[in-house]
């Protein structure tokens, strides 16, 4: 039997987060969805914008962020393909920050009443999207830890481990080599540092021997001595 692609994605990805029926994959493979590409830099979630639509990242990259009133701009997530990206929308009816696309990628857009209703009708999609928004929770915890009590060096490393690791479970990359698809300014704007800072950091790992950089290819050249350096511990992941 052939299955759409889009849904047969999704329902893979709930999969890895509570065990499905045949009726709830059934039920999931019958969701209308719009297949939409965004261009770098496009606003894929606007603060203060309505939410009628759920929206799953199926290429690219995209990040979280919120402004304050002066126009800093804090980064607060990395999405990777293979995730829902905005699953508060299910129950809240207006976004509170903007979402926008590192790269070129295209998303499948659902609309968001109905998945409410299968999660609130079906026990196991309905566990597997608060699963997924649970995780999404602990790594935001993570991130608050980071750029609030490590050190530069640390910030940093923490956010290569961290991208090395979801890219490698979600995607299948080379868990020591992997494409960053950021600027100095945006990792800047992730871990609370300046772009110079930021360079001077990768600059230091790199001499240390922890990694090597080509452009936008990261290469982690000792894990343990980066894991251990930034304090990283994949717990917060939920990998299991």
């Amino acid at each position: 039997m052939h299955f759409d692609p889009v849904l047969e994605t999704i329902v893979t990805r709930l999969e890895s987060r509570a065990t499905l029926t045949d009726d709830d994959r059934s039920a999931m493979r019958a969701l209308a969805y719009t297949r939409r590409e965004v261009e770098t830099s496009s606003y894929l979630v606007r603060e203060g914008a309505p939410t009628p639509r759920c929206t799953f990242l199926l290429s690219g990259f995209c990040y979280r962020q919120k402004l304050t009133t002066e126009g800093a701009r804090q980064i607060v997530s990395i999405e990777i393909p293979g995730h829902f990206i905005d699953l508060q929308h299910l129950f809240l009816s207006e976004s509170d920050h903007n979402v926008q696309a590192l790269t070129r990628g295209s998303v499948a857009e659902i609309d968001s009443a109905a998945l409410r209703k299968l999660a609130l009708t079906r026990p196991a999609i309905g566990t597997a999207l608060w699963t997924e928004a649970l995780i999404s929770a602990s790594i935001s915890r993570e991130w608050i830890v980071n750029v609030g009590r490590r050190d530069a060096h640390s910030r940093v490393g923490h956010l290569l481990c961290e991208l090395a690791v979801r890219l490698h479970i979600t995607t299948g990359a080379n868990e020591r080599h992997y494409d960053l698809p950021m600027t100095q300014e945006q990792l800047g704007d992730a871990v609370g540092l300046t772009p110079v800072h930021v360079n001077r950091v990768l600059r230091a790992l790199t001499q240390r021997g922890l990694i090597s950089r080509d452009r936008r290819q990261i290469k982690i050249l000792n894990w343990d001595a980066l894991r251990d350096a930034s304090d990283f511990n994949p717990r917060y992941l939920h990998l299991s």
